[in-house]
C-alpha cells in the first residue's frame, strides 16, 4: 500500500499568507525529520482561505508516528489559531495512470 496525507485547509480570512508562512514550516520541518519526502499545498483560486495540501509517505506507521511528535503537535496548534477548519485524511494509492 502506497500512503498519501491529504488535507483540507480552510484558513480565517486575512491570513492566507500567515497560514502559508507556517505549513511551510510544517512541510520544512516533516521532510528536515525524515519523516516525508515531499508535499504540495494548493490553493482554490475560487476560495482564496481554502488550501489543500497532500503528499506521499513509505508507510502507514511512518504517517502515525508522524501525527504523534511533539513538533507536529506543536506546529499544529500555531495552524489551528488561524484556521476555521482543518480535515486531515490518509489515503492509500488504488489507481494511477502515467
Amino acid at each position: 500500500m502506497k500512503p498519501y496525507t491529504h488535507s483540507t485547509w480552510v484558513v480565517k480570512e486575512g491570513h492566507e499568507d500567515e497560514f502559508v508562512r507556517l505549513w511551510q514550516q510544517l512541510a520544512d520541518w516533516t521532510v528536515t525529520e525524515n519523516f516525508a519526502q515531499s508535499a504540495m499545498l494548493l490553493r482554490d483560486v475560487d476560495r482564496p482561505n481554502v488550501f489543500v495540501s497532500i503528499g506521499p509517505w513509505h508507510t502507514i506507521e511512518e504517517v502515525d508516528r508522524w501525527r504523534l511528535t511533539e513538533g507536529f503537535q506543536q506546529r499544529i496548534v500555531q495552524l489551528n489559531e488561524i484556521l476555521e477548519r482543518f480535515e486531515p485524511s490518509t489515503l492509500e494509492l488504488v489507481v494511477a495512470t502515467s
